[in-house]
């Protein structure tokens, strides 16, 4: 199998055919109602589920979706593709879903680039018939230390030399609102203190068959306006990683050798009193 993690539809439906390819739909139950791309498993939960990064957050977290995945049928010999409805109109989910495989140690996995709005555009078909699929026993692996990251780490990377990058909108990180589910979801606005703001719609541009990511040179000159080169370690954070894993997929696309994220996010740092936060415009840019 092919290291790239982005494919086309036309990939995709060539790998279709093979016993050996599990494609999982990660919108909403009734998006997936409606139509998905056949043989298409439905697991809304790559988006939904909310993560700590406490030791006992990070067992939960391997446990459940080592159940999930393997109930859809992964057991290691099989590749999983993970489809969106587009590749800013889910929050991430589709990366969401990627990110997740890496933490287990599932190599296997890639994305449908542009999501099912790319694979209408390409003209490939869509049913409402609803696979069965045979639960196997997942291989989840202990890799969180390599792109996972807890609060605490977070916490002692603020005025370092790693660069902290916020990718949420920008009513998250000026403060005025708290998450996507409503300005007052989590207890605290802001941001972690010395973050750098890329928003993730940055790493994508629209294209005739849908948003799709920029190309390398493209997203290094973005990160480039926040300071970020290639070798600068990124730990990454949005409200619960699933933007942060759009950006997290960019970025190693780009070839930033050191991509990690702290999963929690927003969702989590808020919710500690003893965490710091600040809000507004950061000082340099208020004095512009």
């Amino acid at each position: 199998m092919s290291d790239k993690v982005l494919i086309s539809p036309a990939e995709l439906a060539a790998m279709i055919p093979s016993p050996d390819v599990v494609v999982i739909d990660v919108r909403s139950p009734e998006a997936y109602a409606a139509g998905h791309i056949a043989g298409a498993v439905n697991l809304f939960d790559v988006f939904t589920f909310l993560s700590t990064s406490t030791p006992e957050g990070i067992t939960e977290l391997r446990a459940t979706f080592a159940k999930f995945f393997g109930d859809v049928g992964l057991s290691g010999s099989e590749a999983a593709v993970f489809v969106e409805e587009s590749m800013n109109s889910g929050f991430g989910m589709s990366c969401r879903g990627y990110f997740l495989m890496q933490f287990l140690g599932y190599p296997k996995a890639q994305v449908l680039h542009g999501g099912l709005a790319a694979w209408k555009a390409a003209g490939l078909p869509i049913t409402t018939d609803v696979p069965t699929p045979a639960p196997n026993t997942f291989p989840a692996q202990d890799t969180a230390e390599d792109i996972i990251i807890d609060y605490k780490t977070m916490l002692a990377a603020l005025g370092g030399d790693v660069a902290l990058v916020d990718v949420r909108d920008v009513d998250e990180w000026v403060g005025t609102s708290s998450s996507p589910y409503g300005p007052d979801f989590c207890p605290r606005k802001g941001r972690i203190p010395g973050a750098r703001w890329l928003e993730w719609y940055r790493m994508m541009k629209p294209t005739p068959a849908g948003p799709m990511f920029k190309s390398k040179e493209e997203i290094l000159a973005e990160c480039a306006t926040v300071g970020v080169t290639p070798d600068t370690p990124v730990y990454l954070y949005c409200f619960k990683g699933a933007r942060a894993s759009n950006t997290f997929v960019a970025l190693k696309e780009a070839g930033i050798k050191d991509v990690r994220m702290y999963f929690g996010s927003w969702n989590e740092w808020s919710r500690n009193p003893e965490l710091p936060v600040e809000s507004g415009l950061p000082f340099a840019q208020a004095a512009e």
